[in-house]
């Protein structure tokens, strides 16, 4: 786009990016960000059809990064699973990367958790959690393909467990957390659930 143009269209960026992380989605007012941006509300139309579609261009790309890194590193886990079986699935530090994801992407991640009320994103907890239990009956197939000893469980509690995993690592965006005590919480996540996970795989 014209340089005028992009130059207005960062602004409105920051500008909606500052209003949403304060007010969340629901509350954020379009004149707000339109004079914090030097720009007219009509103004901002021509960047935007609609405010959900400004906190969209701000979270989108992210999830889309993450996305990609979460199949690749679900692969990588699948591969080693094949390679030297069910002690594959603990010897990696989960919790510690998808936080030091998260807090290099802090602004983004605050925006899905605490400020997406009345977007499409409103229920993304629960949207991670469904990638993870996924994710997770993958790697417990793999387990079962190749030999390891499984024992069945309740798929229900399974999906409950995999829910608070995921509430658990998103807890220090709500609590503001620093980037050094989150991942020090991070830490004991991977402690506190594999254990149990081990558990439940039958390897405890």
């Amino acid at each position: 786009m014209p340089k005028p143009k992009k130059e207005s269209h960062e602004r409105i960026i920051k500008a909606a990016k500052e209003e949403f992380l304060t007010y969340g989605f629901e509350n954020a007012s379009l004149r707000r960000i339109a004079a914090n941006a030097g720009i007219t509300v009509s103004g901002l139309y021509k960047h935007f059809p609609n405010k959900e579609e400004m906190f969209v261009s701000l979270v989108q790309p992210m999830l889309d990064d993450f996305f990609v890194l979460y199949r690749q590193k679900e692969q990588e886990e699948k591969d080693a699973i094949e390679k030297i079986g069910s002690a594959a699935a603990f010897l990696n530090d989960d919790a510690v990367h998808v936080m030091q994801y998260i807090y290099d992407h802090f602004d983004e991640f605050k925006l899905l958790v605490c400020c997406s009320q009345g977007t499409r994103y409103e229920d993304y907890a629960n949207t991670l959690a469904e990638m993870e239990e996924e994710s997770s009956l993958k790697y417990i197939e793999a387990l079962r393909k190749r030999g390891d000893s499984v024992p069945e469980f309740d798929r229900r509690e399974f999906h409950l467990l995999v829910s608070s995993n995921v509430e658990a690592v998103l807890q220090p965006i709500r609590h503001d957390f620093t980037r050094e005590e989150a991942l020090h919480y991070a830490q004991t996540i991977n402690t506190f659930f594999s254990k149990g996970w081990k558990w439940l795989c039958g390897m405890e």
